[in-house]
């Protein structure tokens, strides 16, 4: 009994660690993402970025809840949101460029994508979800975990933070009234982040650039100067 109870324990602290591991990969390709983004673009799509992994004992109660055997062999099969990681973007269409970015790298297969924001739940509830699997490598070899990656703008992250403590407070029994109210912030969100992306829009396609530099102030007649005198160098090392 007390050998089978360690080798229990053992085998959910392994899950608890794979999903660690995966989450600084996911972690690990968004900061490459972003700052991409900010060195060739000029842009940061990315706001911030949270993530989680269930303890063991949240793990076993969703288990019970989906009606998985709670054991390590039915919990990898059916419990995939072990781990998780939300994005939050500044704009709608930052949400649908970051995981389209993500999701297009070799080594992340797309197991599932919910799309929220386009078909809103019926409280309201807006974001992409995505369940992906990534590749841990361990020293027994890979391990492919999945991993629930949600991408929201400020607003829809806002609505859901307050939406998810209002039906803690109320444990999910919330009065109707409260109900109505949620809907309506809702709808306010959306026109929000309408009213936002226009706005954002409208400024980018009105800014003229007034000069070739760049932040670092390397303009392009700089580079041709380095260039030209790179050339010359080369010709006279060949005359030499």
């Amino acid at each position: 009994m007390v050998a089978a109870a360690r080798q229990l324990r053992r085998e959910f602290e392994l899950i608890q660690m794979e999903s660690e591991f995966a989450v600084e990969e996911v972690l690990t390709k968004i900061s490459i993402l972003r700052q991409e983004f900010v060195r060739l673009r000029r842009y940061n799509p990315i706001e911030h970025v949270n993530s989680r992994v269930k303890t063991p004992a949240s793990t076993l109660h969703k288990a019970i809840r989906l009606g998985v055997d709670p054991t390590p062999a039915s919990i990898r099969e059916g419990v995939k949101d072990i781990a998780g990681v939300r994005i939050t973007c500044s704009f709608i269409a930052d949400t649908y460029r970051v995981l389209d970015a993500l999701t297009a790298q070799a080594d992340v297969r797309v197991l599932s994508v919910k799309d929220y924001i386009k078909a809103p739940k019926p409280n309201g509830y807006k974001s992409l979800h995505a369940l992906v699997e990534i590749p841990v490598f361990l020293s027994t070899g890979p391990v492919h975990v999945p991993v629930e990656v949600q991408v929201r703008t400020i607003a829809m992250d806002f609505w859901a933070s307050l939406e998810h403590k209002i039906h803690y407070k109320y444990e999910g029994e919330v009065p109707p009234r409260l109900v109505e109210r949620l809907t309506a912030a809702a709808k306010a969100s959306e026109r929000l982040d309408e009213q936002m992306e226009g706005l954002y829009a409208e400024v980018r396609e009105a800014r003229e650039p007034t000069t070739d530099e760049d932040e670092e102030g390397l303009d392009d007649q700089m580079l041709m100067r380095l260039w030209n005198s790179t050339r010359d160098g080369h010709a006279m090392h060949r005359e030499e």
